[in-house]
């Protein structure tokens, strides 16, 4: 069973300045699409940004009106606030690559590899 998404909570390590990566993953309750995508975006995290990022994870259910600031129409929706341009990717984060894509860790991707 997939443990349950933490409750409007900021997770991760506090990024240093230079190199900060602030997430955000829209959900609508403990859905099992919501809950696979926060265990994705935190493996991905892990991974490649490890110690660099924190993860700020909204409840439209909770608070619907905090899907207007990022113009939020579909969840789960993951929205990079940082490092700018702001990005957002759709979906439960299942696909690595197009996450590593869209939010531009790519380059990141292929030093490890």
């Amino acid at each position: 069973m997939s443990k349950p998404l933490p409750e409007e909570k900021k997770i991760g390590s506090k990024p240093p300045n230079h190199e900060a990566w602030e997430l955000r993953l829209y959900v609508a309750g403990q859905t099992a699409k919501s809950v696979t995508a926060f265990a994705n975006l935190k493996r991905i995290c892990e991974q490649y940004i490890l110690g660099k990022y924190k993860i700020e994870v909204v409840d439209l259910l909770k608070n619907p009106t905090l899907a207007k600031g990022d113009q939020i129409l579909a969840v789960p929706t993951l929205v990079r606030k940082l490092p700018v341009p702001i990005r957002k990717i759709l979906g439960d984060l299942s696909d690595t690559e197009r996450v590593l894509v869209g939010l531009d860790l790519r380059h990141l991707a292929e030093q490890i590899a």
